[in-house]
């Protein structure tokens, strides 16, 4: 039997990105999804919250790890990043391949991971979908939510990788302008992957 065809799928803050996910798994495409993984790990419970605990006392609260407690950390020691990175990649790399062999029945499997060619995991894909959006498109959609300023969509879009460079070595590209048009070219990549690699 052959093994699921790994579609890695990422794309900027603001980019359309979760919502082309959820177009993969309303087509019945298993999705594993990175940031939800990390919640999970961050959780009462979850994994990370130990090993982040011994690193960065003062980022866990009531057994979970607090986000903002742990980015006030992260901003005021050197390397702190990098020994976080250390403690959580292991962690999501264990869940995604735990997600892989119980979907190992799929034809395709879609690894929605943000921060994709930054860690180095576009080597475990068989091919990468990049969604893109025009620059104002993407600032417009990240303020609406009415959860960033300006300052902090700069700061975020200053640690990915730009735009154009993911689209550059991405083997698929979808521009996110109407959801109509997402799901047709959603739809088209489906059928594309599947008739190549029946």
């Amino acid at each position: 039997m052959t093994r699921p065809f790994l579609l890695g799928l990422t794309g900027s803050i603001g980019m359309g990105k979760s919502t082309t996910a959820q177009m993969f798994a309303d087509e019945g495409i298993p999705v594993w999804d990175a940031d939800a993984t990390v919640h999970a790990l961050y959780a009462k419970g979850g994994a990370a919250v130990a090993p982040i605990a011994a690193a960065f006392p003062e980022a866990v609260l009531d057994g979970a790890v607090d986000r903002s407690r742990l980015r006030t950390a992260l901003a005021a020691q050197e390397g702190a990043l990098a020994r976080l990175e250390s403690i959580v990649h292991p962690l999501t790399t264990a869940a995604r391949q735990a997600f892989i062999a119980a979907h190992a029945d799929a034809d395709l499997i879609l690894l929605d991971i943000p921060l994709l060619y930054e860690t180095g995991a576009d080597a475990e894909c068989d091919a990468v979908l990049v969604v893109t959006a025009a620059p104002q498109v993407q600032r417009d959609r990240v303020l609406a939510r009415g959860t960033m300023t300006g300052e902090q969509i700069d700061l975020i879009l200053s640690r990915q990788m730009p735009d154009a460079r993911k689209r550059a070595l991405a083997h698929h590209v979808i521009e996110t302008h109407s959801l109509d048009e997402t799901r047709a070219a959603v739809r088209d990549l489906i059928r594309t992957i599947r008739s190549r690699h029946a």
